[in-house]
């Protein structure tokens, strides 16, 4: 017997559903436990580079020293923008970045060799060059924005140092160079968040890489998804010293107004990458001599410490915008960012889409007038 509208049940947002299996990533929301292909983000967060962690994601295991290095050194031989790519850039450069961002990735296809090409060694190559593309695009659109020249290509660093310094236009510290890693390995890879479910639904349609991507960066713009670190920094900003911190949640609290950086719509206990961000916030904090900063956000930590029995924790937001703020880059830049870290992770979601692709098409609930009869126009009444 076919069930009437009124009798199915609709699961808003899709939330507890699960579309379909996947072998990049495993998140264990109630424990707080995240696993990119097996290996816990603790020992990726403390042990590897962006380079290893991609080529885990693209690939499915961790390379060899000699695959490391054939994969770094692709990374690195495209490590130039086309030419015409400036133009594009200079055309929308008053725009946001996030936007600029989305509109250079999809003019990107027009020059990529393999475009259009969905074998997964196309894509692999083509996933590569996408990963050294999307930071030169978002620090050339930085300089450019400013009357300024980007920065010279520097192929002795590696790609979170390289990121680092296209933006500032300084040499990165170790200790800064290692944290901007560490950032970017964990903004790597997190499931079928919102983002990653819009690059596999573009793909599902058989439209291509660049085609995913950019529809996956429009995703990641939204306030909803990537917008909290920005958040979070002008919250800081706002409460100024620690001291205030508990008075501003409280208020926040009596709002029903959300505090920026806590909860998330899978963990129900802390953000496991937000311990790495923490400590790398202290220490940067200290050695920018700018410790307030960290003050603030630990102050705003014990006073939401009553809601984490409610499942609202800090999230791996909370700490990233602090880091990038002492670094000195501007917060419209904070989610760009995010995105170069995450074309990975994108990348193996699309690569996994294609080997059994089917077209994602969900159904939504009819819940409009009955059936009606239609009217012409000269016996309608207003």
């Amino acid at each position: 017997m076919t069930k009437s509208n009124s009798q199915r049940e609709v699961y808003r947002g899709l939330r507890g559903v699960y579309f379909d299996r996947s072998l990049t990533s495993d998140i264990d929301g109630e424990a707080g436990e995240l696993r990119y292909r097996g290996y816990s983000i603790h020992e990726l967060a403390m042990h590897s580079s962006f380079e290893e962690i991609a080529y885990l994601l693209l690939q499915g295991e961790l390379p060899t020293a000699d695959q490391l290095n054939g994969f770094d050194a692709e990374l690195k031989a495209a490590r130039q923008l086309p030419p015409a790519m400036i133009d594009v850039i200079v055309a929308v450069k008053e725009a946001h970045p996030m936007d600029v961002l989305r509109t250079a990735v999809s003019a990107l296809s027009a020059f990529d060799p393999e475009r259009g090409d969905n074998s997964s060694e196309a894509v692999f190559r083509r996933a590569t060059r996408l990963m050294a593309h999307v930071p030169l695009v978002v620090a050339t659109h930085h300089h450019l924005r400013h009357c300024r020249d980007p920065m010279p290509v520097d192929l002795t660093m590696g790609h979170a140092a390289h990121f680092l310094y296209s933006i500032t236009g300084e040499k990165p510290s170790i200790a800064s160079a290692k944290l901007m890693n560490t950032d970017m390995v964990l903004h790597a890879e997190h499931g079928s968040n919102a983002s990653s479910f819009t690059a596999r639904v573009v793909t599902g349609a058989d439209a291509d890489l660049h085609a995913a991507m950019t529809a996956a960066i429009a995703a990641l713009s939204g306030s909803a998804h990537g917008g909290a670190a920005e958040n979070v920094m002008r919250m800081a900003q706002e409460i100024g010293d620690p001291g205030n911190a508990a008075a501003y949640v409280a208020d926040k609290r009596k709002r029903r107004e959300p505090v920026m950086g806590f909860g998330h719509r899978v963990y129900r206990t802390e953000d496991p990458r937000a311990r790495h961000l923490r400590d790398g916030v202290a220490q940067l904090s200290r050695e920018m001599g700018q410790p307030q900063w960290f003050d603030i956000l630990q102050a705003v930590v014990a006073a939401m410490a009553p809601y984490g029995r409610h499942g609202v924790n800090v999230n791996v937001d909370f700490y990233a915008g602090v880091i990038y703020f002492l670094q000195g880059i501007p917060e419209d830049l904070f989610v760009p960012i995010f995105a170069a870290g995450r074309i990975p992770g994108w990348a193996a979601q699309i690569m996994e889409q294609l080997e059994n692709n089917i077209l994602i098409r969900p159904l939504t609930l009819y819940a409009g007038p009955a059936p009606r009869s239609y009217r012409h126009v000269e016996d309608r009444q207003s």
